[in-house]
């Protein structure tokens, strides 16, 4: 398939509008209900969505491209202390702090695009591993900028368009993250339909193919590392401005590893799947923590040996095949 007919392909079509809305009004609704229903778990709703960005940078780099990474908190984290320290020096709008951690983010995407997609399979997996073992081992050694294994504390941003006050229930937190995740949510679903997002897939698929066809994977690979560390970048800002503080953990390979979980859970290579699995696994690992403090991880490594078997392929994908299924029986009867 060259650029060409990819750019065809896109034209003839058109976005889908009607899923975009879709997708607004059901994250609307959802998000509405965790509001009224849980007025006291809008903290932990709150930190949902933050982490809820990086699962859906993760999915853009190894969903979309084949890219074999446990690295993604790096991203996150480095993001969440640039913000964080701009708004102890003084940035206090919270717009303009989602932009700085969402620079950031692109910037260490960049970077690391640039090192780990020079390889492939095991030497790529292991050379993102170095690199977020890399950025915690600075995190914990530059104290005075990351406060070391205290954290980064003293974040106090100031009113959203100098109105809405970031309260101690959490309320403009969690309404500020929730539109701000719609909104990205909706720029990435056009994103990945567009023709650089289909050569991407295109490349996960077939590398050779197209290499042959003159769509050189390395460049594109690292834009969309870079384009993933913006999404990374603007997860990484939230939780700063919605915790106030940046430990340790934001940049560990415990967050990594826990965001490709999440991604396996809802599927990779699909936005909504990437977004389910996040939600489902946070909110179970909440309430199974909650009720056994000390047997919980057995709880969600069950749960995730009943994904791998009976749904490899993810959640996302199961209830896509299930509803294929049950449409061709309608229609053969």
């Amino acid at each position: 398939m060259t650029d060409q007919t990819i750019r065809y392909e896109v034209s003839r079509r058109g976005f889908p509008l009607r899923q975009e809305a879709l997708g607004l009004l059901t994250i609307a609704l959802v998000g509405a209900f965790g509001y009224f229903a849980f007025p006291d778990d809008l903290a932990f709703l709150t930190r949902l969505i933050s982490i809820t960005f990086l699962v859906l940078s993760l999915d853009l780099v190894t969903g979309y491209c084949g890219v074999a990474t446990l690295g993604q908190a790096a991203l996150f984290g480095v993001s969440a202390y640039a913000v964080g320290n701009a708004c102890i020096a003084g940035v206090t709008n919270p717009l303009l702090l989602l932009a700085i951690g969402a620079f950031t983010g692109s910037v260490m995407g960049l970077i690391s695009g640039a090192l780990i997609t020079r390889f492939h399979g095991l030497p790529q997996l292991v050379l993102s591993i170095a690199i977020g073992q890399l950025v915690s081992s600075l995190a914990n050694k530059l104290s005075s900028w990351t406060g070391g294994s205290d954290g980064l504390s003293g974040i106090t941003p100031g009113k959203i368009f100098g109105v809405f006050a970031f309260d101690m229930y959490s309320r403009t937190s969690y309404v500020f993250s929730l539109v701000t995740l719609a909104i990205v949510m909706v720029l990435l679903l056009r994103f990945v339909r567009s023709p650089f997002g289909l050569l991407c897939r295109g490349i996960k698929d077939d590398s050779l193919r197209a290499l042959m066809i003159g769509a050189s994977a390395y460049p594109r690979l690292v834009i969309m590392y870079g384009v993933s560390g913006i999404v990374a970048g603007i997860g990484g800002a939230l939780m700063a401005i919605n915790t106030g503080v940046v430990g340790l953990d934001s940049v560990s390979f415990e967050r990594s590893a826990e965001a490709l979980v999440m991604l396996v859970l809802g599927g990779a290579g699909t936005l909504w799947g990437a977004l389910a699995g996040a939600v489902i696994f946070q909110i179970f690992e909440h309430i199974v923590s909650a009720a056994n403090p000390f047997h919980w991880m057995t709880l969600v490594g069950l749960l995730l040996i009943l994904i791998v078997i009976f749904a490899p392929r993810g959640l996302g994908h199961g209830v896509a095949s299930l509803w294929s299924s049950l449409s061709q029986r309608r229609r053969g009867s």
